[in-house]
């Protein structure tokens, strides 16, 4: 039976809300490590068009994948923080960093498919009880190198 203090029963997922820009995307709440103020962005010459460079946090060395030029085009807006999530390579876990515009939002509900047409990067649907449509994205799939490289 679904209740208020188990969505989970009804169906119900945790994601963490994200804006770039005007747009708000998500990702499963069990992917999220942390949300961070910028830290000071390590870069180097050999990047690629989404990462963007290196930070230091909590004595790992994480990438930034700079995902807005994807997913919402060149006019993104300054991104303020950074999204910390675990992402697959290989065979292991690591924490990527994704730079966003604005603080994040936690928020239940049950992940729609997604629709004709949507990129291969859109895991699929949540409709908020505001009445907005926010995707949820696989980060593997959106920041994978290869995908990068034909795009």
């Amino acid at each position: 039976m679904a209740t208020r203090d188990n969505p989970a029963a009804a169906g119900e997922q945790s994601f963490v809300l994200f804006p770039l820009g005007k747009k708000r995307f998500a990702l499963p709440a069990e992917t999220v490590t942390e949300l961070a103020r910028p830290d000071r962005l390590q870069t180097f010459p050999h990047t690629t068009r989404l990462l963007i460079g290196v930070l230091v946090r909590r004595n790992r060395i994480v990438p930034v994948c700079d995902v807005a030029q994807r997913l919402i085009g060149p006019g993104a807006p300054v991104r303020k923080f950074y999204l910390i999530a675990n992402r697959r390579f290989a065979a292991a876990a690591e924490w990527t960093a994704l730079p966003v515009t604005g603080e994040c939002e936690l928020a239940s509900s049950a992940l729609l498919p997604p629709s004709t047409g949507l990129p291969h990067y859109v895991r699929g649907l949540l409709a908020l009880e505001s009445g907005e449509i926010v995707e949820v994205l696989d980060l593997e799939k959106l920041a994978d190198a290869r995908e990068e490289a034909a795009a």
